[in-house]
Parts: C-alpha cells; sequence; structure tokens
C-alpha cells in the first residue's frame, strides 16, 4: 500500500497531524508520502497512479477548505479511476458546522473519479480569534495523537468513516466560501508597526507569497492573501497587524507539552467557550481510544 497526502497548513497544526499519518501508515508497513502545499505543486505533472490511496488535509477556513487547497485539487488531472481518499481537518473547535467543510472538497474529487471513504476532524489550538490555554493546547495534541493511529488502522482495514451532513449545509458551506474573497480584501489592510526588525521571516514563509519587501524597507501585502496567519502568528516581534481582523490576533507557537501540574494556574476567560462541543468532542474521542484498546 503505498499513499500520498497532500495537505496545507497555515501555522503548524494540519503538518503535525500529517505527520502523525505518516508515522501511523508506516507503522502499519504502508509506504507514505508526504505532499504539502504549495510544494506539492510539482506534482501537478507526476504520474499518480503509482498511489493506491490519497489524503487530503487541511485547517478549516470560516467552515470550508482553504481556497488554494481546493484550487489545488482543480489542477489535479492524473488520478487513475476508481481511487480512494480520506480527509482530515483540523479546527479550533469542534462545533458539527464544521463538518460540511469538506462538501466542496468531495465534490472536486468527485469529478476525478476519486472517493472519499474516510473523513475525521481533530482539535488543534487556535491561530486567531484567541489563544487557547497550555492546560487546553496538551489535552488537544494528547488526544490526536491517540486518535490517529486508530483512525489509520480504519483506513487500511477499509471501514468508512463518513460524517453527518447538518441540514442546509451545503448552503451556509456554499455561503461562507466568501472568506476566500474576504481574506484576499482583508489582506491587503496587513500592515507592519515599528517592532519591525527587518528578519524578512514573513517574506519567506508566506504561503501566497503575498508579502514583499521593497528596497527601501516597507512591506508590500497583495490581493492572495489567504487568511492563514502563518506571518502574524510567527512573527518574532508581533508586529504584523492582520487588518479588521487585528482584535483576534494570536502570535507566537504554542509548546504543546504538558503543564507543570505545580506551576500556579493563570486566570482563563474562556473556560466557557463552546463548552459543550468541546465536551462532547473529548467524550467521543475517549470512547473510541477506549474501545480501540
Amino acid at each position: 500500500m503505498k499513499v500520498c497526502i497532500f495537505y496545507f497548513s497555515g501555522t503548524g497544526n494540519t503538518k503535525k497531524v500529517a505527520l502523525l499519518y505518516k508515522a501511523a501508515f508506516e507503522a502499519q508497513g504502508a509506504e507514505a508520502v508526504l505532499a504539502e502545499l504549495p510544494e506539492a505543486e510539482k506534482l501537478l505533472n507526476a504520474d499518480l497512479n503509482e498511489f493506491d490511496l490519497f489524503g487530503f488535509g487541511y485547517p478549516i477556513h470560516s467552515f470550508n477548505a482553504p481556497e488554494n487547497v481546493l484550487k489545488f485539487v482543480k489542477r489535479l488531472n492524473k488520478f487513475a479511476l476508481n481511487k480512494k481518499a480520506f480527509i482530515f481537518k483540523t479546527s479550533g473547535e469542534p462545533v458539527r458546522m464544521s463538518d460540511v467543510s469538506s462538501l466542496k472538497l468531495i465534490k472536486l474529487l468527485k469529478k476525478l473519479n476519486v472517493t472519499v471513504t474516510n473523513e475525521y476532524q481533530y482539535v488543534m489550538p487556535y491561530n486567531m480569534i484567541f489563544r487557547h490555554s497550555d492546560e487546553m493546547v496538551y489535552r488537544m495534541w494528547s488526544t490526536v495523537q491517540k486518535l490517529v493511529p486508530i483512525d489509520c488502522l480504519e483506513i487500511l482495514s477499509g471501514t468508512p468513516r463518513k460524517v453527518k451532513k447538518m441540514f442546509m449545509g451545503g448552503f451556509f458551506a456554499w455561503f461562507l466560501r466568501i472568506e476566500h474573497w474576504g481574506a484576499r480584501f482583508n489582506g491587503k489592510f496587513y500592515k507592519v508597526n515599528s517592532e519591525c526588525i527587518h528578519c524578512g521571516m514573513c517574506e519567506k514563509i508566506c504561503p501566497a507569497q503575498n508579502i514583499k519587501i521593497c528596497e527601501n524597507g516597507k512591506f508590500k501585502f497583495g490581493k492572495h492573501c489567504l487568511m492563514c496567519m502563518r506571518c502574524s502568528f510567527n512573527c518574532p516581534k508581533n508586529a504584523i497587524k492582520i487588518g479588521l481582523f487585528n482584535g483576534w490576533k494570536v502570535n507566537g507557537a504554542y509548546s504543546f507539552k504538558e503543564p507543570d501540574p505545580n506551576a500556579e494556574k493563570k486566570p482563563y476567560k474562556h473556560d466557557k467557550y463552546c463548552k459543550k462541543a468541546y465536551d462532547r468532542y473529548f467524550a467521543e474521542a475517549e470512547q473510541r481510544i477506549k474501545t480501540a484498546n
């Protein structure tokens, strides 16, 4: 079994999950190849018939797959007929609305005669809106680490897993794809403040090549922004303002390590945010882990 996993990761969450999938497949004796966007564009002219199974991973953007993921799939034209695929997606909250995020992607794959048999969502920490607590991040990550090997085995065994789509989900997903246009519009309003040290990291890591540093040192933000938050999240000086959504900015990588149990806990004002959804997600995950073991 040879698996090709295409994925896009804004600030690293989806990449961490993709690496778990690769390790889990290889532990089961399968060969797994990771192809991260935009570098995966090199495979557009390759013969993909050597692969038996395809995976597609992405962070959920406004209850949809990111625009660059959909555009990439539209350009794939070397798939053999009757191939199977699985989808994994990451999001900061496990609300049911996220189930519709794959509808457009599944439709595009169907045109390529690729059948999606399994679909999974993993909760990972926000890179915008607000910063999750260290305790919540560790719980998220430790849960994903236990789930992915189970899900991988389920895929390899041929056991399908589909998500139940909500009523009118297709309409809402279609309507919310306005975020793709909105990201490009808002991206033009990004700015850099006086804290900038001109390290050039943001220009280098932008997956859409939307940031240009001019010879005079000024920054130019173009019209191709994906709002993946890679630039602002990773800025070492927290110097990038993200346009109309600057109040939601999150800066700085999470540790993902288990917090010191003896450390004084800081007040956390988001304890009740989507509490029912988080409780349901972790309860369902714990049941799957318990059943598998």
